[in-house]
């Protein structure tokens, strides 16, 4: 089990912030976790302390949202998380989770760009497209397998769909609780929880549902119209953090 308390400094509040955008904003901010843990131990390591802590987030996401989620449109996302699972865990060892950051962020920006130029938030909405959330699907999924960041992915293709609030925060909690479980067999199989990981993720569990009590309990308050203006410059932010990220570790090479 871990012992510094750097670590935790910087864990509890990510995963606190983590759980808040979780549970109310449809994990915009789940990408935070990982690079601000990773300044206290390896990223890797990271990602296998934090999946049974999500895990727990799941639970009472999904026991909060059971009622107000679209199961439709999951039945396109689900198939295609776990193939981008699997291509995750086959390269797994030849992956540098800080590129594929970058070309996500490149996603996220110019989605949202493009939205805000375009005035899609004041759009119409789009009808679900079967090989559209293949495709976003697959692509959350695997980078929700390398690094938790399966969020701006999920967003790109949820966000032109134009639910109501609490069906997308119930449509991305469901997706992901899905994608995390999936994940355990091939998290297992990388030696990711080892007994140290699991009681270091055993210390931090309560702050898993201090998180999502409390974004579930701003989702609705949050007046729908800014709502969405929220969950666009999470992605967007989200999208510049990576690309950042990804830009200095090229440079500094």
């Amino acid at each position: 089990m871990i012992s510094d308390p750097w670590f935790y400094a910087a864990a509890v509040p990510a995963l606190l912030i983590n759980g808040i955008s979780k549970g109310g904003l449809g994990g915009g901010l789940g990408i935070l976790a990982i690079p601000v843990i990773a300044m206290t131990l390896p990223s890797t390591q990271a990602a296998g302390i934090v999946l049974p802590v999500l895990m727990l987030m799941d639970a009472v996401g999904v026991w909060a949202y059971r009622k107000r989620f679209d199961a439709r449109i999951l039945i396109p996302l689900l198939p295609s998380a776990i193939l981008g699972n699997s291509i995750g865990y086959l390269t797994f060892a030849w992956l540098n989770d800080k590129i594929i950051g970058l070309m996500v962020g490149l996603i996220a920006v110019g989605f949202t760009l493009d939205a805000w130029f375009h005035h899609q938030e004041s759009a119409p909405a789009k009808p679900g497209n079967f090989w559209k959330g293949t495709f976003w699907g697959t692509i959350s999924g695997f980078t929700s397998f390398v690094s938790h960041a399966g969020g701006p992915p999920l967003n790109v293709y949820l966000l032109p769909l134009k639910l109501d609030k609490s069906t997308f925060a119930g449509t991305a909690v469901m997706y992901f609780a899905f994608v995390n479980l999936t994940k355990l067999p091939a998290y297992a199989a990388l030696g990711q929880f080892s007994r140290g990981n699991l009681l270091t993720a055993l210390a931090l569990s309560p702050v898993a549902p201090a998180g999502m009590y409390a974004g579930i309990w701003l989702q609705g308050r949050i007046n729908p119209r800014w709502f969405f203006r929220i969950v666009y410059w999470l992605v967007f932010a989200s999208g510049l953090k990576l690309i950042w990220e990804g830009g200095h570790y090229i440079f500094t090479q």
